[in-house]
Formats: structure tokens, C-alpha cells, sequence
């Protein structure tokens, strides 16, 4: 049956040609064009959610982590903001870099000898502005291997550094920020500067209290040294800052600054220092007071070996540099290893105006009279002394004054220590009784007077009745009486009665007024111990009394200051602040007394000062019980005078003022003396007595034809009418009744 409808038949299509015969090809039609799917990513299959109290907990814990996160990034970031805001707002306070390099508190003062040699600083000294690449590179590289190694790596603040210092705190069993800082050189040039904070004194602060301050170490206080450390890099360049540190840390003996150290150690630029000096320099900075090599130079030398080690350890220096260094450590130079004016240095600035010495705040240059050759002779002569003659372990003191006869103080040493600053003066500050050293005044007075140096005088006993005290019976030192002796031998043998029937002769207020005018400023004994020595002084004023009868009986104010002038002027502020004053006694009573003091040299109690065939005088002088001891003489050229004893008034055993500080005073002087010619002392030798009138009340010839000499003045008509009146003025207590040799 036949479709009539057209349509064709159902019938599968022949999908494979017949065996032989190949398929007709079809043309393809052209397929239509779709989108392309859209791709999404494929999605890890969800972990299966764990049921139960297990996945209950696990939710949780990733919970709380994810708001860990994100609370820990927010306030990172927060943090971040902050500390930039906190270092920006350093930024804007930070001054320009030359306001840094200086930032002293006080000025210097550089004492200079009479020769206009430097011998010794005070104050805060500075040198002048260094930068990192006008020092030495070994001062430079010593710094760095020794003080902040990473300097140039860090950004101010090294965390490593901190971690390391907080290691070794802890190990050594303090706490994390006690002992090792771990700050680098950003953050010491911080600390130095305060943090930008200026000292003012009108916030109640004292100054050192305001430096405490600074050096603070809590935690407060190192964020903030800190976040000022890194505004300081941002601001100045890396040498810039290593440029302030060398200039503003304190480097010990008073130098601040590579510059006042490198001239006050080695007197050289700190451009030309070694690798020894530059160690040496560095390993100050760690403890600058002890480690000073004016106070200790062995243990700044270790303290630079070990600076060297590190430099060669860090590639500065080669191992052969290295060795070379350590073979040959650095010294100090001349006017640093002197140091021996520390005495007279303390003295200068005591005397001077406070404002341009002890609190100047400008850099001041004082020239004083200080003679170190001479200085060299007192510290040598003691030092013999006390090395041949003195019992080892003795804990005796001695001081030394030279000094012209018009008060130029030309050496002191005020104790065995030489090389010391600061330390107690014996030659300024302890006052001491002055035995008979003190006697000279009183025959000063009876010359005056127009007694004469052959005068004679009865040593016998002698007794004085003082009221409210009883009788007093002064005793010469050999127990025994010369019976009439002249003046001259009464003090040539220091003879202690003869003394005190002189000076209730002449009257007391006689002899005390002619020992003030000579510059005795303490005050004198009223009693008739006057004579023997029982007031007290200090050495520099009785060698300054001294040196007034040299120079012909006119009063002397001891003076070390010759001139002081601001560093950079021509002209000085100010002059000499002693010198020779007014008249005490006639030139021809000072003359007569030399001759009778060179007696004491000559034949008397003083014979172990003499030396080298010249003319000397002076006195030896001994307290009751030994506890003092002096010799004080004089030259035509010098004056010298010499304490000896205990600080704590333990008697000497077995010294007299005829002794040790004879033998100090005659070492002292010859050398002293050595190269100078010889000079005759200016004094007269006194006519023979020719007559002599009667005795008046102390068995004392009265000058023939009875007239008394009142010579310049000086001796009050009231002091003459009591002489003439009373013959002598009362007193109380009996004072010393000891004598001397």
C-alpha cells in the first residue's frame, strides 16, 4: 500500500554505506551559534559538618579566631597610625643640626702656667665642632664597634639589640630593662639632648635632678626615647647624627665632645688620633668618670684593648693594626700626666669670681703664676721624703707652699696624693696651731720697737699669774735654762720663755696686730700662749707671712690669678688678685729679723735646711703634743713653708719642725734652686751692743737713751700707751706650754 501523503517514510537513515560502495558525503549545515556558559568556579566540596558537642566547640574556636584577625589587623593598622603621628609630631620639634653639636650647661675654664702652658681644665670643656668625617676613622670606627655596631642598618631603634640586652639582663637575674639597654647611638644622641627638653630653673628642678631625669630608664621613658630616636632619622642623616654624638658625650676629665677629649688627653685634634687613642677615647664612653685615664690610666688601657678587639673582630682594623695598637697603647700627653696642679688648679678656681669659674656658663682662659718646674720640685722633694725617711704604712700628711716674695704662689701640694682634684687642701684648708713658727711676729714687733736683734734676755724660769686660770709656767722643749741670751739666739733656738718675756714686753696686742697686718686672719690666742703658737692658720697664710718679711716688712696677699679672659678675646676681664699690700713694719726691722731667722738655719734649730753655701732663713715650728709640725723659709728668690701631721691630730712619733718638714722643706728647695745663682739674703747684720739701758719688768734691756721706734706707724699710740703703762695687756687660759727644735 503506497503513502499518498508525500511525507517520507519512517525509516532510519543508513548510518553505514554498503560493503563496496562509499557513502555520498553530505554538506554539513552550519551549526548555530549560543552563548558560551557562563564559568563558575569551582567550589571545594563542603567538609560534612561535624554534629555533636565536637562541632559544636570547633565552631566556636573559629569564631573567636576570626575576630581575633580582625580586631589584631584593625588595631595594627590603628597602631601604626598612631606611631606615625607620634614620630611626625617629633619631627616638627626637632631643631636644626647645629643647634645640637653644643649642648653644654656650663662653660670651661683652662688654667694656663705662668708660661702660658695649659696644665689643667675645669668645667665643662668643649673643643669645637667635630663631624663624623672630620674625626680621626678610628676614632669613627671605635665608636661604632664598641657603642652600636648595626649603626647603619637600623632605623633608630634595633630590635635585636633590645632582644639581646634583655637576654643578658635576665640571665644575669635583674630585670628586662635594668643593666643592658640595647640603645643604639640614635637613641644615647636622644638621652643626650633630654629629648628635646631644656633644663629651667625656674621649675623648682635642680639641675642634677633634671639630668636624673633624662637618664631615666622606665618604660615611659624609652617609648618615647625611642619614637624621638626614629624622628631623628628621619630628619638627619645617619653621619649627622653620629656627628652629635661625638660632639655632646661626656668623655671624662671634664672634657665633652671627641675634641676636649682627644686635646685634653693627648693635646691633638681629634683628627689625628691613632687607633690606640681612638679605642681609648670610645671605651670612655661607657663609664667616662672611672674609666678616665687622668684617674686610672691602666684600666682606660685594658678598656681600649678590648675597643681594638672588637675593631679588628667588625674589619677595621687589620690583624696586623690591630696587634700594633695593642703593643703600643695609647699614652697621655705631657700637660694631661701633670695634672700635678690639681691642688693649685682647686685653689685658683676657689678664688676666683664664682661666676667665671665654678658656675660660668662662658668658656674662660685663666693665666695664673703656677711655675711646673717648681711644682715638679715640691712633689719630688716630698715624695723623698716620705719614701727614704718615713715609716712604711704611715698615714702622715704634708703640704707644700712656694711662692715669690710678693705672693705669687709658684707650686702647691696640698697633700701626699698629687695627682688629685677635688680632694681636701692642707696647704688652704686645714687650719692648724702653728707652734713657734708663729714666734717670728713676736720679735717683728719688738724690732719694731727699737729692740735690737743682740738685745739680751734671761732664760730662767718665769711664771705669770692669769686670771681665772692661775699661775702658768711655760717650759722651753730641753726642760733647761741658757740663763742671759741675746734675742737672736732666743729664737735661732726656738727658747720659749725668752719668747713670752718678749711678748708681754712689747704687749700682746702688739704682737697680734703686727701678725694680722702680715695676714694671720684668723683669730689670735689672747692669753700669753700667744707667743708660742697657740693660734691656728692655715700654711698658705704663714708662708704669705713669710714672704712679707723677705721682701721688707710689707704685708702680702698670696695670689695664683694673673689674669682671666673670655676664650676667643684679646683683652682680659680681670687682673691679679694679690700681691704685695701695705707697710707692717720699717724695711730696717725686716731686715734685722732676716738676719735673726738665718740664725735658725745657720746655728740653729732649722741646720738640716741648709743647702747648696746659700743665705736661708726660717723657722721651725712644733705644737704641745707633736700634733703639728712646720718649717717655713725663705731664700732671696723663694719662699717655701711645710706642714706635716695627721688629718685626725694623732701626735707625730718622734717629729719636731726641725725634722721631717725640714728635710721636706730642704729637698724641696735645692731643687727648686738648682741652676740659679747665688743671692745674698736681704737683711743687717746688727752692731755689737755697745751699752744697754735698764731692764724693764720682763728682764728685757730698754734701748738706750729710752727712745721707742714707732717706724711707719702701724703700732697704734693706744697699743704704745698700754705697752708704756702696763707692760703688757692682760689674757686668760694658759694656751701651749710646749716648745720645738
Amino acid at each position: 500500500m503506497s503513502d499518498s501523503s508525500g511525507r517520507k517514510p519512517l525509516v532510519a537513515d543508513k548510518r553505514y554505506p554498503s560493503k563496496g560502495k562509499a557513502a555520498a558525503p553530505q554538506k554539513a549545515k552550519p551549526a548555530a551559534r549560543k552563548p558560551a556558559p557562563r564559568k563558575r568556579k569551582a567550589r571545594k566540596p563542603a567538609r560534612p559538618r561535624r554534629g555533636g558537642i565536637i562541632g559544636f566547640f570547633s565552631s566556636i574556636i573559629r569564631w573567636i579566631l576570626r575576630l581575633i584577625w580582625k580586631i589584631t589587623w584593625r588595631v595594627t593598622a590603628l597602631g601604626v597610625l598612631l606611631l606615625g603621628l607620634a614620630v611626625g609630631y617629633f619631627y616638627t620639634t626637632l631643631p636644626p643640626l647645629e643647634a645640637l653639636l653644643d649642648g653644654r650647661a656650663r662653660g670651661s675654664v683652662t688654667l694656663m702656667d705662668r708660661e702660658g702652658e695649659v696644665f689643667a681644665w675645669r668645667g665643662d670643656q668643649f673643643g669645637g665642632v667635630v663631624t663624623a668625617q672630620s674625626v680621626s676613622k678610628h676614632l669613627r670606627h671605635a665608636v661604632i664597634a664598641t657603642e652600636d655596631k648595626r649603626f647603619y642598618r637600623h632605623f633608630g631603634v634595633s630590635p635585636r639589640g633590645i632582644a639581646s640586652a634583655v637576654r643578658i639582663n635576665l640571665r644575669e637575674g635583674r630585670g628586662p630593662l635594668s643593666g643592658h639597654g640595647g640603645s643604639t647611638i640614635t637613641q644615647q644622641v636622644a638621652k643626650l639632648i633630654c629629648l628635646g627638653e631644656p633644663y629651667d630653673a625656674s621649675s623648682g628642678m635642680t639641675e642634677r635632678e633634671y639630668e636624673a631625669g633624662c637618664r631615666a630608664g622606665n618604660v615611659q621613658r624609652k617609648a618615647k626615647e625611642a619614637l624621638y630616636a626614629m624622628a631623628m632619622e628621619l630628619k638627619y642623616s645617619k653621619d649627622d647624627i653620629l656627628s652629635i654624638y661625638l660632639n655632646r658625650a661626656y668623655m671624662g676629665g671634664g672634657a665633652y665632645g671627641a675634641e676636649a677629649a682627644a686635646q685634653r688627653f693627648f693635646a691633638k685634634p681629634a683628627a689625628a688620633v691613632s687607633a690606640a687613642e681612638g679605642a681609648m677615647l670610645a671605651g670612655l664612653l661607657t663609664a667616662p668618670s672611672s674609666l678616665s685615664p687622668t684617674s686610672n690610666l691602666s684600666r682606660s688601657q685594658n678598656r681600649a684593648a678590648t675597643v681594638v678587639r672588637l675593631m679588628r673582630d667588625q674589619g677595621y682594623l687589620s690583624a696586623e693594626e690591630a696587634q700594633a695598637a695593642q703593643d703600643n697603647p695609647a699614652e697621655l700627653s705631657q700637660a694631661a700626666e701633670a695634672r700635678a696642679g690639681g691642688y693649685f688648679a682647686d685653689w685658683v678656681m676657689s678664688t676666683g669670681p664664682e661666676f667665671f669659674t665654678r658656675n660660668t656658663t662662658e668658656d674662660v682662659i685663666i693665666k695664673t703664676t703656677l711655675d711646673q718646674r717648681i711644682q715638679k720640685a715640691a712633689e719630688d722633694g716630698l715624695k723623698w721624703v716620705f719614701d727614704n725617711k718615713v715609716r712604711e704604712g704611715s698615714e702622715a700628711q704634708a703640704a707644700i707652699i712656694v711662692m715669690s716674695a710678693d705672693g705669687a704662689v709658684r707650686a702647691m701640694v696640698g697633700g701626699r696624693k698629687t695627682k688629685v682634684a677635688g680632694a681636701f687642701n692642707r696647704a688652704t684648708q686645714a687650719l692648724r696651731q702653728t707652734g713657734s713658727a708663729f714666734k717670728p711676729f713676736v720679735f717683728a714687733a719688738a724690732l719694731e720697737l727699737g729692740y735690737s736683734p743682740n738685745d739680751l734676755i734671761e732664760d730662767s724660769p718665769y711664771c705669770l699669774n692669769i686670771p681665772g686660770s692661775g699661775e702658768w709656767c711655760p717650759k722651753n722643749y730641753t726642760n733647761s735654762f741658757k740663763g742671759m741670751v741675746t734675742l737672736t739666739t732666743a729664737l735661732a733656738q726656738s727658747l720659749n720663755i725668752p719668747a713670752v718675756k718678749v711678748s708681754e714686753s712689747v704687749g700682746r696686742a702688739a704682737v697680734n696686730q703686727v701678725a694680722t697686718q702680715f695676714g694671720i686672719k684668723n683669730d689670735l690666742a689672747a692669753g700669753p700662749a700667744l707667743a708660742l703658737g697657740a693660734s691656728e692658720s692655715t700654711l698658705i697664710e704663714m708662708t704669705g707671712a713669710y714672704a712679707g718679711i723677705l721682701n721688707g716688712g710689707s704685708s702680702v696677699t698670696p695670689y695664683g690669678l694673673i689674669d682671666l679672659r673670655l676664650l676667643g678675646d684679646d683683652q682680659p676681664l680681670m687682673g691679679t688678685g694679690g700681691g704685695i699690700g701695705e707697710r707692717v713694719i720699717q724695711e730696717g726691722a725686716a731686715r734685722q729679723l732676716v738676719y735673726m731667722m738665718e740664725k735658725v738655719i745657720s746655728e740653729g734649730t732649722g741646720a738640716r735646711g741648709q743647702f747648696g753655701g746659700r743665705q736661708l732663713a726660717g723657722k721651725t715650728g712644733t705644737t704641745s703634743a707633736a700634733k703639728d709640725a712646720w718649717f717655713i723659709g725663705f731664700s732671696a728668690d723663694y719662699v717655701a713653708g711645710v706642714w706635716m701631721g695627721y688629718d685626725d691630730n694623732t701626735p707625730l712619733r718622734g717629729v719636731t719642725g726641725g725634722g721631717l718638714p725640714t728635710d721636706i722643706w730642704r729637698e724641696t728647695m735645692s731643687r727648686v734652686h738648682e741652676g740659679l745663682p747665688l743671692r745674698d739674703l736681704p737683711m743687717d747684720v746688727p752692731a755689737p751692743p755697745s751699752g744697754l739701758g735698764e731692764e724693764n719688768d720682763q728682764g728685757i734691756p730698754i734701748p738706750v737713751d729710752g727712745e721707742i721706734a714707732n717706724g711707719s706707724g702701724n703700732i697704734i699710740d693706744q697699743v704704745l700707751n698700754e705697752i708704756f703703762g702696763g707692760g703688757g695687756s692682760g689674757g686668760s687660759g694658759p694656751g701651749n706650754s710646749g716648745g720645738d727644735r
